[in-house]
């Protein structure tokens, strides 16, 4: 579950929020004037488990130098 809280919350207490980070592994959302603007996540040392995630999903590969949705242009119709 990511947590959100504003940036005049987070402030005095970022050493508290960066120990709950890295012992829960949850994200955090901080926002200014209810707007989102930074998020902080754990650190993850295996970039390929990440990766993984993507593995196997690319269904179709045709001509990878084409542009994507040129149909959906306005302007070119």
């Amino acid at each position: 579950m990511t947590n959100i809280i504003s940036k005049s919350l987070f402030k005095p207490q970022a050493l508290k929020y960066f120990r709950e980070i890295e012992e829960q592994g949850q994200e955090l959302i901080i926002t200014d004037h209810a707007k989102p603007v930074i998020k902080i996540i754990p650190f993850r040392q295996e970039p390929h488990v990440i990766l993984q995630e993507l593995r196997n999903s690319v269904l179709d590969y045709r001509d990878p130098f084409e542009p994507v949705g040129q149909e959906d242009w306005e302007i070119l119709k």
